[in-house]
């Protein structure tokens, strides 16, 4: 048997990237899956490529940092698969800038979509998991369930020119901390897992080209300097970065059941480096 069987999952971010990897291998191991983006058609691209491997998977589009976002991303879980077993909160990007350039505007968005969203999502999925811990308790069940809070290695050793981004990530594993504790009479595992670098379209990209991601109407610029990538590979143990698929294995291990005893830690996934 699949090692998520009848579990259900939602996964925020997922359209693209490390997200739809994560949603992919959860949906493999027998998850049904919620697949959120900011735009319809890549959710709807993951959820028919989850359908079409024999899964069962919805979409939930949408800016995570909405105010009803929340509680619409939870919903959309239970009442299209009945319950909420896994949260993997992963929207997210960087807005850079050294701190003497950087506008509020740039801190607040950046703290919005790492720390309020996913903050906003636990919340919402509060009442699930204490109904179902309540009720499992009764029925002499230990029933254990799965948050896993996307961060970076920016938020654990800091990283110039992203004091926002640095911020909000060592904040996310504030938060995973504090749910540890509060949650684990509800036997649920709150872990996160804080990436090196993992080669996506964002990092792919090469300064300079005047690559852009539009959020919400913003054009924000991405890219990374070739030759910086370069060094920074160079000084990865493993001798590469990673791939998404590396990205979403190391946080499909905090959803089996062989994470059970495991709560309240940051996974540094970095090949390494850190």
């Amino acid at each position: 048997m699949s090692k998520l069987q009848d579990k259900v999952a939602i996964v925020s971010g997922s359209g693209r990237g490390i997200g739809r990897e994560i949603a992919l291998k959860l949906a493999s191991e027998g998850a049904a899956v919620v697949v959120n983006d900011l735009d319809a058609e890549p959710a709807n691209a993951v959820v028919r490529e989850i359908q079409a491997a024999g899964g069962r998977a919805v979409a939930c589009t949408g800016s995570v940092t909405d105010a009803d976002f929340a509680d619409r991303f939870v919903q959309t879980a239970l009442q299209s698969f009945g319950g909420l077993d896994i949260i993997v909160n992963n929207a997210g990007y960087t807005w850079d800038n050294v701190i003497q350039k950087m506008s509020d505007e740039q801190w607040s968005t950046i703290m919005d979509v790492h720390v309020t969203a996913p903050f906003r999502i636990l919340r919402a999925a509060s009442d699930h998991f204490r109904e179902t811990a309540k009720a499992d308790a009764a029925a002499g069940r230990e029933v254990f369930r799965k948050v896993v809070n996307i961060s970076s290695v920016s938020g654990v050793t800091g990283n110039a020119g992203q004091a926002n981004y640095s911020a909000a990530k060592a904040a996310i594993n504030g938060l995973t901390r504090a749910l540890a504790k509060e949650w684990g009479r509800y036997r649920v595992n709150v872990n996160s897992v804080a990436f090196g670098l993992i080669k996506t379209r964002l990092t792919e990209a090469v300064a300079g080209d005047n690559a852009t991601i539009d959020i919400a109407g913003r054009e924000i610029k991405v890219g990374v300097n070739a030759q910086l990538m370069k060094n920074v590979e160079a000084t990865i143990p493993v001798g590469r970065g990673g791939t998404p698929a590396e990205a979403a294995g190391a946080v499909y291990l905090l959803c089996i059941p062989e994470s059970n005893y495991i709560s309240g830690q940051v996974l540094v996934v970095s090949g390494g480096r850190t």
